[in-house]
């Protein structure tokens, strides 16, 4: 067996991944100073986040945890791994054309879906017009991820993971236009309408450089009329449950907007929240996904049980060490991060308290997000997609529960303490459904004993953040310092954090350096 540099990759995915957060950042900032949180805002998150939760459902979430897993086992015995792609391609393109065609036409009704609350004034008809511009993406971007899945199960992920930054550098560029032509009087041009059409020009750019990429690496995914192929069928069976968990998790997100769509500009706040958690999260939950699940898958295949411990417990490590820190930064600092992330334009500071709230929240849950990421390939590696489908059930229970109930005592932040409640309860499952799985899904000593030590560390760093933020509130606080003194408290928390780390034994960096160097 060739190994998958564990490390590497995920230093290669979450380095891609950061650069497509950091322009991700610049975009929804400039959104926020041009849109505010007004209804073409709401309007174009709606919008946006429709094909988004259908690419979940379908193609990242569902599709690929069945395929990746089964395409790696043929990659690896050398079965005709290419034409068992070319048959899921056709398939999914199938699948995913006509669910896009009768979007098209029930589109008033997925906006009602996705917020109720917007029944009646003009951010429905600005949803239904933008929803309609946006939603062919999934199309496009249900392929790439299936053409990504082939990359990364053959180890190749620097290109999957880059396609990303084409979406957040098509956005810039539309908004950056529609800027400019505004200013026309002839020429002029909705700044909410040109972001809109980026969505589905972002789609084909994405699609064409992985079917690029996996092109260079042997495997050519051609288009042709689907075959219901015994492999086929196993395919849709193994699927069928993790496409059923993935709507659970769309569920979960639904009442979280449906809750928030009643709550003035909530909808906007917690997508800003969102886009600011996400940060951390895309940038390890993302990489140790997409790493860990052709790993694992491959171990199994080779009943490698020793390597695969290894690979699940640094996986783990990894997202303790990285995520951890984050979650306390995000509480600690919630405030003035999102000052002077979004604070401009129309983005005021009553909207950066609002979002500063629910970003704390979600910080609580960030380990959870992270964590499932580490725990879910334990199961889907071994084709077992019903009991995680069994746990989203659960989760999704206390999610609409809690988010329905809370949301008459608390009001909008109700949808955040919800998610992140959910989130932690879905971890509990996980991991309790792991321990009949044997060595594997064990942690070593080394974990072991680091694990409480990361914790103890990142809890130290928050503290010292929460202190800094106290000399450096006036430089936050200066229209032309502030962004000087949110980089000091970053650089505070990183230097007190990887610091006060090495001084416990919570990590070594040459633990890094060695793994990125060496395959296991």
């Amino acid at each position: 067996m060739t190994p998958i540099r564990l490390i590497k990759g995920f230093a290669t995915v979450g380095g891609w991944t950061l650069a497509s957060r950091v322009l991700g950042f610049v975009r929804d900032a400039w959104i926020a100073a041009v849109l505010g949180t007004g209804p073409a805002a709401q309007a174009f998150i709606v919008a946006f986040s429709l094909p988004n939760m259908f690419r979940r459902f379908f193609a990242e979430g569902a599709f690929n945890t069945a395929f990746v897993p089964m395409f790696s086992k043929k990659y690896e015995a050398g079965d005709d791994a290419e034409g068992f792609a070319r048959d899921a391609f056709a398939g999914l393109a199938s699948l995913v054309l006509v669910i896009t065609l009768i979007a098209q036409v029930a589109m008033p009704w997925l906006v009602l879906a996705m917020a109720s609350g917007f029944r009646g004034d003009e951010r429905f008809d600005l949803a239904v017009l933008y929803g309609r511009i946006a939603f062919p993406y999934i199309l496009f971007i249900s392929l790439a991820a299936l053409a990504s899945g082939v990359l990364n199960a053959t180890g190749r992920f620097a290109a999957a993971a880059a396609a990303p930054v084409l979406l957040n550098l098509i956005f810039i560029g539309a908004l950056a236009g529609a800027m400019a032509l505004q200013s026309d009087p002839l020429m002029g041009f909705d700044p909410g309408l040109a972001i809109t059409w980026a969505i589905p020009v972002a789609g084909i750019a994405q699609l064409a450089l992985v079917w690029w990429a996996a092109h260079r690496a042997g495997i050519t995914l051609r288009p042709r009329l689907p075959r219901f192929t015994p492999e086929m069928k196993h395919l849709a069976i193994v699927a069928a449950p993790a496409m059923l968990a993935g709507g659970v998790v769309q569920v979960n997100l639904l009442v979280g907007r449906q809750v928030s769509s009643y709550f003035g500009d909530a909808v906007a706040w917690l997508y800003n929240a969102d886009r600011l958690y996400q940060l951390p999260l895309g940038v390890v939950a993302i990489a140790i996904g997409v790493v860990l699940l052709p790993d694992l898958s491959r171990r199994l295949k080779a009943n490698d049980t020793a390597g695969a411990r290894h690979s699940f417990s640094r996986a783990t490590e990894f997202a303790l060490a990285l995520t951890l820190p984050s979650a306390v930064a995000l509480v600690a600092a919630a405030v003035p991060l999102t000052a002077v992330l979004f604070e401009r334009g129309r983005f005021g500071p009553e909207d950066t308290a609002a979002t500063a709230l629910a970003v704390a929240v979600y910080g609580i849950g960030l380990p959870a997000f992270v964590l499932q990421k580490t725990l879910q390939p334990l199961f889907f590696a071994r084709e077992d997609t019903r009991s995680p489908f069994n746990y989203a059930l659960i989760s999704m229970v206390v999610n609409a529960a809690l988010a329905v109930g809370l949301a008459f005592v608390v009001g909008y932040i109700a949808a955040a303490i919800a998610t992140s409640v959910a989130a932690w309860v879905m971890v509990w499952q996980l991991w309790l459904g792991s321990r009949s799985m044997g060595e594997a899904a064990r942690f070593d000593d080394r974990l072991r004993s680091r694990a409480p030590r990361i914790i103890a560390a990142s809890l130290m760093m928050g503290a010292v953040v929460w202190f800094a933020q106290i000399p450096l509130a006036p430089m936050i606080g200066a229209a032309g310092w502030r962004y000087l003194g949110v980089l000091l408290l970053v650089a505070i928390g990183v230097v007190s954090y990887f610091g006060l780390g090495a001084l416990i034994g919570a990590f070594k960096l040459s633990d890094f350096t060695a793994a990125m160097k060496r395959q296991r």
